[in-house]
């Protein structure tokens, strides 16, 4: 299939790598010189614009960093709604707001181009790997067309209703991801403090009522967990920075919804504050040092 791929970074250049690898044809777009370079050399199209790189293809996807990129690349003068074809399908997987979603789905619409969203969970590792879960926000024959393609990026590909609702699933999973990581991080520096081994508490939360995935696959105490990003101090991993978009999108939509997120809105302040330290380009795990005394 002849597909556009659009946005080349830390998660859209793996993507595309595996899309490369499946055997599709890509036209690629980003301002990143480097990588385009990287991936004309595996086979792929270097293109001048989204307009550009959208023209004559059967497939337009986007990865992009915030919502504004999102808009630019599909609105703008020289964006994807300037080159693609009437009836050609779309995605975007980038992590943005509902709103932002629906708004430039129903611009697409007008032009007669159907447009879902679908962000993805798993991180640079999924992204390589070809193991990313997309939350897809489209109608059943959209999601039906897209399947196939999304599984070359992707083991697990889920429908989660009409456009938008791919993003309102992003966002509330990490809305309870990020509340979850705080209070494991809150009791695990409470046992150190209180004398308990750490060992030996995580093994209790994790065989107890406490168990959760923050704590038995991603703990945030160092050397709990061998795979871990606090064992390898904080490096790789879910970097705060994007936690605290993320859980911003959350809060926004929220207000937007008249929706109490009280827990949601102090991990986002706690994250906040662990971006204000510098901090920000560390593993999302982490925010435990805001409960820790410095050694």
């Amino acid at each position: 299939m002849n597909i556009a791929f659009i946005g080349l970074g830390n998660m859209g250049a793996p993507m595309a790598r595996n899309l490369l690898k499946a055997g599709h044809s890509l036209n690629l777009f980003d301002l990143n010189k480097d990588i385009l370079a990287e991936l004309a050399a595996l086979g792929g199209h270097i293109s001048q614009s989204p307009r550009e790189a959208a023209q004559g293809t059967e497939l337009v996807i986007t990865m992009l960093p915030a919502a504004a990129h999102v808009r630019s690349v599909w609105l703008g003068e020289g964006g994807v709604l300037a080159g693609i074809g009437e009836g050609v399908p779309a995605v975007d997987c980038s992590t943005i707001d509902p709103q932002t979603a629906r708004d430039v789905a129903a611009a697409a619409a007008r032009q007669g181009v159907q447009m879902a969203d679908a962000p993805v969970s798993g991180g640079t590792g999924g992204a390589q790997a070809g193991t990313l879960t997309f939350m897809v926000g489209a109608s059943q024959a959209l999601f039906d067309t897209l399947h196939p393609v999304l599984a070359h990026m992707g083991r697990n590909i889920v429908h989660c209703g009409d456009v938008g609702t791919g993003q309102v699933a992003k966002i509330c999973n990490n809305l309870l991801l990020g509340i979850s990581m705080v209070g494991v991080s809150e009791a695990m520096a409470l046992g150190a403090a209180l004398g308990i081994d750490s060992e030996v508490l995580a093994g209790v939360i994790n065989s107890s009522t406490g168990r959760c995935w923050s704590s038995e696959v991603y703990n945030p105490w160092p050397g709990i967990v061998e795979t871990a990003p606090a064992s390898r101090g904080y490096t790789g991993g879910f970097g705060a920075e994007l936690m605290l978009k993320d859980l911003g999108l959350a809060t926004e939509a929220a207000r937007q919804a008249h929706q109490p997120v009280v827990m949601g809105a102090v991990a986002q302040q706690l994250y906040q504050a662990m971006s204000l330290r510098g901090e920000g380009g560390k593993d999302f795990s982490a925010i435990i040092y805001s409960y820790r005394k410095p050694e």
